[in-house]
């Protein structure tokens, strides 16, 4: 699995956001600063958050953007799915939509398990989790496996 970097940038621009929910709406020229973000491309990733339901932005002097809803209603799998569509595609397709002939037949329920797997970490992990530095358990045991760390 590859994380683009607009799901990469769309996720620490949300954080950025969640941990700034108390103060006023936060310009896309802020939060491109402090997160080292193409303000240009930033600029296109909130649109895509924003027809996605995860921020909401305020035109003005005093606009900017902020989350839609709270930190803990919302996960990294939301902010993925708004910018980058299905979180596990083969060639494109999500793997239901895929059919295999001959020896290839055992593919489709690896690709599913694959899919399967990845939505119950990335559904499981909120924005709120992450700004409050307190991933849920099982997260931190797998990044704590020395193989995870590894590159082979």
């Amino acid at each position: 699995m590859r994380i683009s970097a607009r799901a990469d940038y769309a996720v620490r621009a949300v954080l950025e956001l969640a941990v700034r929910q108390d103060a006023e709406p936060v310009k896309a020229e802020a939060i491109a600063a402090v997160q080292d973000i193409p303000h240009k491309f930033l600029e296109g990733i909130l649109g895509d958050l924003r027809r996605g339901g995860i921020v909401d932005s305020r035109r003005g002097g005093g606009g900017g953007y902020r989350l839609a809803r709270e930190a803990s209603a919302i996960t990294v799998a939301d902010v993925i799915r708004a910018v980058d569509g299905p979180i596990v595609s083969v060639r494109g397709e999500r793997p239901t939509g895929l059919e295999y002939t001959g020896s290839a037949q055992p593919l489709l329920p690896l690709w599913i398990a694959l899919r399967a797997n990845v939505r119950k970490i990335l559904e499981g992990v909120t924005i709120a989790d992450i700004a409050g530095d307190a991933l849920p358990e099982p997260v931190q045991r797998l990044a704590a496996e020395p193989a995870a760390w590894e590159n082979p």
